[in-house]
C-alpha cells in the first residue's frame, strides 16, 4: 500500500510537472514576448502570454497540438507532452523585425500594419549614439527637428509643427500640462536617455489615441521596466556608465540595477550630468560669436570683454535624474507596476536674452530660467482575460505629476530683479482596452481624465536692499484645465497583405482663471473667464501589401487643440518693446490631415521608405497685435511695449516630403540616408506668411559597420538654408539670433557636419563607445536657436553591465 501512495504521489507530481508555466522568448535575442496566443488544434481553448511571456498551459490536454500565434513571428505548433523545457522560442518572420510598436494604441502592434509613419529608437541606438539630453536623442532619428534657445533646452519639431500641438508622453503617461506654450518648451530634457528602453516618434496627428494636443505628433518614451527572476533565486543585473564631452567639458555619471524575485522586482536608475560653457565651432558667420558679457564687480554690472569670444559664456548648468520602479506580478494575468520619476536642473540662463542688445550695452545683466523640476508617480494595473466579452487586455493607469519652473531676470545695470515661479500640479488617470473580436478585427478602447491645477507667483526685488513687491504673475494663479475624454479605435486584418483602422475620440475640455490679482497692474476688462469645448475627431487608415516588394499606407484624420491656461492668460515680453496679456475671447484651433506613404523592399537589400502629408489649420491660436482697453501699447517693465495675445487670427497650410533609403551592401556594411522637405504658409493679415514653426530641409547619411564587438559609424548631418524671405514675421525681428545677409537682414544660413563614431566590447562586460562630433568644426546654429551648436566634439562613455 505505502508503495501504491508513493506511485500515486510520483504521478501527480509529474502531471504538475507538465503543467508548468512556460516563457515564450524570441529565438535570437532571447527577448520574452508579449500577446502571443496559445491555443489548441480544434481553438476550443486557448490563452494568451502576459507582459513577461509567460502562460499557463493547465488548460490543456497533454495529446493538444498547440499553436503559438504572434504577429510579428512565424506560427510554431508543438504536442504539449513534448515541452519539457520552461521556454518555448519562436522565430522572427523576417518582414516584422523591430516592428513592434506600442504608441499607436497603448499596446502593441505590428508597426507594418500602422498607417502613420512611426520611428523607432532602441536602447542599443541610444548607446551608441550617445545623446546628451531627450532632446538629442530625438533629433538624431533624422525626422525630428530640434531648436534651442540655451544649452539646458531642446525644443522638438516634427512636420511643421512645436511644444503645443505636439504630445509628450513617458510610458503612457503625457507630459503635456496647461502651461506647455506656443514658443519654445524644454520639457523634454527632464527625461533621462539612460532610462529609456526604446522612443517612438508618431510622424503627424495622434489626438484618437492621446488627445487634443497631438496635432503634429507624439514622442512617446519607454522606460526601463523590473525583471523578474520566476524562480527561487535572486536575479540581479547592474549598468554603470561615466561619459565625457569636450565641447561642453561635460562629465556624466549614471547607475542602474534590477532586483529581481519571484514575484516582486525592483528597478532603480540615477544620474548626473554636468555642463560647463559651450564652445561653438570657428569656421562660420562671425554674427554668433560672443564678443563681450556682462559681469557683476564688486555690485556694479559692468561689460566685459570676451578673452575667447567662441565660448558661449554663462551656458553650462548641471541635472539629476532618478527613477524607481516597482513590479508585483500577483498572476500570470494580473500585474502592477509603480514609477517614480524625479528630475531637477540647477539654474541655468537663458543665452539667447542674454545676447540680446539695446543700443550699444546688452540689454540684459542676468537672464536665467530658475531649476526645472519635474517629479512624477504613477501606479498601473495590467489585467489578461481569455473569457471576457469586455475585454482581452485592460490597463488602468492614474498618475501625479509636479512641474515646477522660474524665471529671473535684471535689466543691465538696474537693481530690480523680477521672479516669476510656476508650478504645476496635475493628475490623470486613464482606463484603455484591447480586445479581438475576430480572428480579423481588433478592438481598443479606453476613457481618460486629466486635471490641472496652475499656481503662479511673482516679485520684484531690489538686488541693493532686499526689498521686495509684488509683480504681474505670469499666469493667473489658481487656475485650473481639465479634460474628458473617450476613444474607440477598431482594426480589420482581412489577410496578412491588408489592414484596415479608424478611430473615433470625443474631447471635452474647460479652464477656469481669477485675474482678480493681475487686474491690479493690467486693469483687465474681466476679472475671471472659464470656457467649456467638446469635439469629435476621427482618423481613417489602410495598410496594403500587394507583394513583398511594395507597401502602401495612406491615413487621413482630423485633430483639434483647445486653449490652455498658457494661451488664455499668459502675461509675459515676448520680444523687446511687445508684451502679451490674456484674451478671454479664444476657442480651439482645428486641424485636418492627409499622408500617403510608400515603403519598397528589394529582398532586404535596398529600402526606401516615402511619404508626403498635407496639413490644413483652421482658426490657428497664434500671437498676434492687439489693443487693451483700446490702447495698443501700455507700460511694461518700464518700456512702452506693443500689446499683443494669443488669437484665433490664422489659417495654415503645411505640407512636405520624406524619403529615407537603406542598402544592405553586406551583413556587416549598411548605408542609410533620410531627407525632409518641409513647406508652408498661413494667414497674417490677409497676406500669407511663413510658418513659424517650419525647418529648413534638413537631413543625414550613415555608413555603418558593425561586428559581434565592433560598430562604426561615418555620418554627415546637413541642414539647408533659410532666407530672410523665408523666416516667419516673428523670426525675422530676432536678428541677435541669426546670422545677416549681405543686406544686413536676418537669415538661416545652411550648414553640414561631418561626424564618426565607434564602438567595442573591450571585455565581456565593458563597452567603450567614443565619437568625433563635427570633424571640420563648423558654426552653426540650427533654426531659430538662440546658442550655437557645439564645436569639434569628443565624446567618450565606457559602461559596464554586471
Amino acid at each position: 500500500m505505502k508503495h501504491l501512495y508513493f506511485l500515486i504521489f510520483c504521478l501527480f507530481t509529474s502531471i504538475l510537472t507538465q503543467a508548468q508555466q512556460i516563457t515564450v522568448i524570441n529565438k535570437e535575442t532571447g527577448e520574452t514576448l508579449p500577446s502571443v496566443a496559445i491555443y489548441n488544434q480544434s481553438k476550443t481553448k486557448s490563452t494568451i502570454t502576459n507582459l513577461d511571456g509567460q502562460a499557463n498551459l493547465d488548460a490543456f490536454k497533454a495529446s493538444d497540438i498547440l499553436y503559438f500565434q504572434h504577429l510579428s513571428y512565424n506560427v510554431f505548433s508543438v504536442l504539449k507532452s513534448k515541452i519539457t523545457a520552461s521556454k518555448v522560442a519562436l522565430t522572427a518572420n523576417a518582414q516584422d523585425l523591430e516592428e513592434v510598436v506600442v504608441s499607436a494604441s497603448k499596446f502593441k502592434q505590428s508597426k507594418r500594419d500602422i498607417p502613420q509613419k512611426i520611428t523607432n529608437i532602441s536602447a542599443k541606438d541610444i548607446q551608441f549614439s550617445n545623446p546628451q539630453t531627450s532632446a538629442d536623442l530625438l533629433e538624431q532619428s533624422g525626422q525630428v527637428y530640434i531648436q534651442k534657445s540655451q544649452l539646458g533646452g531642446g525644443s522638438p519639431m516634427i512636420r511643421g509643427f512645436s511644444t503645443n500641438r505636439l504630445l509628450l508622453t513617458v510610458d503612457g503617461v503625457r507630459m503635456n500640462n496647461a502651461i506647455f506654450r506656443g514658443g519654445n518648451l524644454q520639457n523634454v530634457i527632464s527625461v533621462d536617455p539612460f532610462s529609456i528602453q526604446n522612443t517612438e516618434v508618431t510622424l503627424g496627428a495622434g489626438s484618437i489615441i492621446y488627445g487634443s494636443d497631438a496635432i503634429g505628433g507624439v514622442m512617446s518614451f519607454y522606460t526601463k521596466t523590473p525583471k523578474l527572476s520566476y524562480t527561487d533565486s535572486l536575479k540581479f543585473n547592474a549598468n554603470a556608465a561615466v561619459r565625457y564631452a569636450s565641447a561642453s567639458n561635460e562629465k556624466t555619471g549614471h547607475l542602474d540595477f534590477n532586483i529581481g524575485l519571484k514575484k516582486w522586482a525592483f528597478f532603480t536608475n540615477a544620474s548626473y550630468t554636468y555642463f560647463d560653457d559651450l564652445r561653438m565651432g570657428s569656421h562660420g558667420p562671425d554674427d554668433y560669436l560672443r564678443p563681450e558679457y556682462v559681469e557683476t564687480i564688486n555690485g556694479e554690472d559692468v561689460m566685459v570683454a570676451n578673452s575667447n569670444p567662441k565660448i558661449q559664456k554663462f551656458t553650462g548648468y548641471d541635472q539629476i535624474n532618478l527613477l524607481q520602479k516597482v513590479r508585483y506580478e500577483a498572476s500570470d494575468d494580473l500585474s502592477f507596476d509603480l514609477g517614480l520619476y524625479y528630475s531637477a536642473t540647477s539654474d541655468y540662463p537663458r543665452y539667447d536674452r542674454l545676447i540680446r542688445y539695446r543700443g550699444d550695452d546688452l540689454r540684459s545683466a542676468q537672464w536665467d530660467y530658475g531649476p526645472q523640476k519635474w517629479f512624477m508617480s504613477n501606479f498601473g494595473i495590467t489585467k489578461l482575460s481569455s473569457g471576457s466579452d469586455l475585454y482581452d487586455k485592460i490597463k488602468f493607469v492614474t498618475a501625479y505629476q509636479n512641474f515646477q519652473e522660474s524665471r529671473i531676470d535684471r535689466d543691465y545695470q538696474s537693481t530690480t530683479q523680477d521672479n516669476t515661479e510656476e508650478h504645476v500640479d496635475a493628475y490623470s488617470a486613464n482606463l484603455d482596452f484591447e480586445k479581438r473580436l475576430s480572428p480579423k478585427t481588433e478592438l481598443f478602447y479606453g476613457v481618460e481624465y486629466v486635471y490641472n491645477q496652475v499656481f503662479s507667483k511673482a516679485y520684484a526685488k531690489n538686488i541693493e536692499t532686499n526689498e521686495t513687491e509684488a509683480i504681474v504673475t505670469r499666469y493667473p494663479d489658481n487656475s485650473n484645465w481639465q479634460s474628458a475624454a473617450a476613444y474607440a479605435s477598431l482594426k480589420y486584418k482581412p489577410n496578412t497583405k491588408f489592414v484596415l483602422q479608424s478611430g473615433i475620440r470625443y474631447n471635452h475640455v474647460s479652464y477656469k482663471a481669477d485675474f482678480t490679482e493681475n487686474n491690479v497692474f493690467l486693469d483687465l476688462p474681466f476679472d475671471t473667464t472659464n470656457s467649456d469645448f467638446g469635439a469629435f475627431t476621427g482618423t481613417a487608415g489602410i495598410s496594403w501589401l500587394p507583394n513583398k516588394t511594395i507597401q502602401w499606407k495612406l491615413n487621413a484624420s482630423t485633430a483639434f487643440r483647445a486653449p490652455n491656461i498658457d494661451d488664455v492668460g499668459k502675461v509675459f515680453d515676448s520680444e523687446p518693446g511687445s508684451v502679451v496679456v490674456p484674451n478671454e475671447n479664444l476657442k480651439p484651433e482645428y486641424a485636418y490631415s492627409g499622408e500617403l506613404g510608400l515603403k519598397l523592399d528589394f529582398n532586404n537589400v535596398v529600402i526606401l521608405d516615402l511619404a508626403t502629408y498635407y496639413t490644413y489649420l483652421d482658426d490657428a491660436l497664434v500671437r498676434r497685435d492687439y489693443t487693451l482697453n483700446g490702447e495698443s501699447e501700455i507700460m511694461y517693465n518700464g518700456e512702452l511695449s506693443q500689446v499683443q495675445a494669443m488669437q484665433n487670427a490664422s489659417k495654415a497650410w503645411i505640407y512636405g516630403f520624406e524619403v529615407g533609403m537603406k542598402v544592405n551592401l553586406s551583413k556587416k556594411l549598411q548605408f542609410s540616408s533620410q531627407y525632409n522637405v518641409i513647406g508652408g504658409s498661413e494667414e497674417d493679415h490677409d497676406i500669407e506668411v511663413p510658418v513659424r514653426h517650419i525647418a529648413p530641409n534638413f537631413g543625414n547619411t550613415h555608413l555603418t559597420w558593425k561586428s559581434d564587438k565592433l560598430k562604426f559609424d561615418a555620418f554627415a548631418e546637413y541642414n539647408n538654408e533659410l532666407s530672410f524671405l523665408d523666416l516667419a514675421p516673428s523670426e525675422a525681428e530676432k536678428e541677435y539670433i541669426y546670422a545677416l545677409d549681405n543686406n544686413g537682414n536676418p537669415y538661416s544660413p545652411s550648414w553640414y557636419t561631418l561626424n564618426f563614431s565607434a564602438q567595442m566590447e573591450v571585455y565581456k562586460n565593458t563597452t567603450v563607445t567614443a565619437s568625433l562630433e563635427n570633424i571640420t568644426d563648423q558654426r552653426y546654429k540650427t533654426y531659430s536657436s538662440g546658442i550655437a551648436a557645439p564645436g569639434r566634439n569628443l565624446i567618450i562613455a565606457v559602461s559596464y553591465s554586471l
